[in-house]
C-alpha cells in the first residue's frame, strides 16, 4: 500500500515522539501537584539513561479552587479568550492581564487547546436504569521550548488533561 506524503508542518514529529512526549508531559503535570517528581528524561533504546532534566515551572498565576480541591492555588487559567475578557467557562471573571493557555512559565511554542462539553446517558448494567450525564473536558498540549527548574532550556511536548 502506498504511503501518503506528509505536509511539511506535520513531518517534523513522529507518532512515537508525540505519544512519548504527551504521556511524559501528562505524568509530569500530574506529578507537579503531588511533590513526588524526580527529574529525569524518559529512557529509550537510543537514549543515554544518565541524562537528567529540570522540571517545567508553572505559570505564576494561581486559581484557588472551591470545596478544598487543592490546599494551595493551582497554576492555570480556566479556558477563555486570551485577552482576558469574560467567558462562561471561567467562573473567576475577567483577567485584565489576559489568560495564558500554557501552564508552563517561560514557554515559547505551539499550544493546542480544546474545551468540550458532552451530554450522554449512562446505564447501570445491573439494573438497566438510565440517567443523563454531562461531561466537560479542558485539554491542552504544548510543543516548544521553556526554561526549566535547572535553568536550562528544554524542548519537548507537554500536556494538560
Amino acid at each position: 500500500m502506498a504511503r501518503a506524503a506528509l505536509h511539511p508542518a506535520h513531518a517534523s514529529i513522529s507518532r512515537r515522539a508525540l505519544i512519548k512526549g504527551t504521556i511524559g508531559g501528562a505524568a509530569g503535570v500530574a506529578a507537579l501537584g503531588t511533590g513526588l517528581w524526580t527529574p529525569a528524561l524518559a529512557a529509550g533504546d537510543d537514549d543515554d539513561e544518565t541524562k537528567t532534566s529540570g522540571i517545567p515551572l508553572p505559570i505564576p498565576h494561581e486559581e484557588h479552587l472551591p470545596f478544598g480541591f487543592a490546599k494551595e492555588g493551582v497554576h492555570f487559567y480556566f479556558p477563555g479568550p486570551v485577552d482576558g475578557s469574560p467567558a462562561a467557562t471561567d467562573g473567576f471573571g475577567t483577567h485584565p492581564e489576559g489568560r495564558d493557555p500554557s501552564t508552563v512559565n517561560n514557554f515559547s511554542g505551539f499550544i493546542g487547546q480544546v474545551d468540550l462539553k458532552f451530554k450522554g446517558t449512562g446505564r447501570d448494567t445491573t439494573t438497566g436504569e438510565t440517567a443523563p450525564y454531562d461531561f466537560h473536558t479542558d485539554t491542552r498540549f504544548f510543543s516548544g521550548e521553556w526554561i526549566a527548574s535547572d535553568q536550562r532550556r528544554q524542548r519537548g511536548i507537554l500536556a494538560f488533561i
